[in-house]
């Protein structure tokens, strides 16, 4: 098996990573080294690490499902947009522990409403949001009315498309569900 070291300098060049994404998903000893670097590294190419276990979600999110809840936790301390990008495309993708609920709600609400935020970080936090949403249906038209915003205020093609989808969606909960929207 390979070490931490000699899976950090896979991840320095993009020719193997085809490679260790076919390892590390018949492997589930390379998933939590990819998540040692992801999580705990400060290399400045450790965002790898994450894009590889995205690439692992798509094929086996089984051995994904149980790095969310430490996703979720680093996620109070990173600054790298690369990584946030990764850990909440991967939070969307899974289902949100209700323990973090609240901390994901205020974090997402202030990642998607800041224009400093890149546009994917900005996507995938509204997917989280929404997410939450179907766990608390309450926070829906509060939901609604903030994408339908940023849509009009600071939209981007990316906010647009995905903000339209959802933003459909929950208008049709809504009118089903007869909780009153604007």
């Amino acid at each position: 098996m390979m070490t931490k070291e000699e899976l950090q300098e896979i991840l320095n060049s993009w020719e193997n990573l085809d490679l260790l994404i076919n390892e590390a998903t018949g492997s589930p000893e390379y998933v939590k080294l990819l998540f040692e670097i992801a999580l705990h590294s400060t290399h400045p190419k450790s965002w790898r690490a994450a894009w590889i276990a995205d690439k692992i979600n798509d094929k086996k999110p089984e051995l994904i499902e149980p790095f969310i809840h430490e996703i979720i936790v680093q996620l109070k301390n990173e600054t790298s947009s690369s990584k946030k990008r990764q850990f909440l495309k991967l939070i969307s993708l899974h289902p949100i522990p209700e323990v973090h609920c609240s901390f994901l709600l205020d974090y997402c609400i202030q990642c998607f409403t800041s224009t400093g935020e890149p546009i994917a970080v900005r996507v995938f936090a509204m997917q989280v949001l929404y997410n939450i949403s179907e766990i608390e249906p309450e926070l829906k038209p509060e939901l609604l009315s903030t994408i339908q915003h940023e849509m009009e205020l600071h939209s981007s093609a990316g906010i647009k498309s995905r903000g339209m989808k959802l933003a459909k969606q929950l208008h049709l909960e809504l009118k089903k569900s007869g909780i009153p929207f604007n």
